[in-house]
């Protein structure tokens, strides 16, 4: 109904029957994994860095294995900080450049075929497809991470700390970190950029009828 306002065209479903609709449907749900993966990966580019930033210290700084001396924090907390924007660049130009890719795509399409709404339809079925696997992923994101690092905390209140099951949860909680805290939290803002997006540019997604 908002995007038969805002373009001035009658627009009251989406067919999914239809292969470019599906088409699109289907990048709505590979951008999600995309996303995901590639945030994952941040964390984990971040953590190598800091990794090799500590033992650097540790090397470097002397009484820090004794504890005489304190480590430069300072160098840690610019890493990760720098980190988290350059990191993000990409994942948030997928999520921004996706919609807005796929309705120019098909609105050309839509123009050769004599149907000029079909960009709009496409970049609906993009966001309807992109919402619910991106909310079932951050759910899922969400829950597991949450649980892992849990996990480790239950195992260490028992006692059992530098157990072989404390060192399989430290590995589960190394995955679950980034889980909960990076990829579940920045899909929930995805799915908003996606629609306000989407909304906002509608207008340039209509085609126009061949003669």
């Amino acid at each position: 109904m908002k995007i038969s306002i805002l373009v001035k065209e009658p627009f009251t479903q989406v067919n999914i029957t239809k292969v470019e609709v599906m088409i699109g449907g289907l990048f709505g749900i590979m951008m999600v994994f995309l996303f995901t993966g590639w945030s994952i990966a941040a964390v984990g580019r971040t953590a190598e860095e800091v990794v090799t930033e500590v033992r650097r210290q540790f090397r470097e700084i002397p009484g820090l294995m004794e504890n005489t001396a304190k480590p430069d924090y300072a160098k840690c907390v610019a890493i990760v900080t720098k980190a988290s924007l350059r990191e993000m660049i990409k994942p948030a130009l997928l999520a921004l450049g996706m919609p807005v890719l796929v309705g120019l795509v098909f609105r050309y399409i839509g123009s050769l075929t004599n149907n000029p709404m079909l960009g709009v339809e496409v970049i609906a079925s993009f966001l309807m497809f992109g919402t619910l696997t991106g909310l079932l992923m951050a759910i899922f994101l969400d829950n597991s991470g949450g649980a892992w690092d849990n996990a480790k905390k239950l195992i260490e209140s028992t006692g059992a700390k530098g157990s072989e099951t404390h060192k399989a949860a430290v590995t589960g909680d190394t995955v679950g970190d980034p889980f909960k805290d990076t990829a579940g939290p920045a899909l929930h803002v995805v799915i908003t950029t996606m629609s306000t997006t989407a909304l906002v540019l509608g207008p340039l997604f209509i085609g126009s009828r061949s003669s």
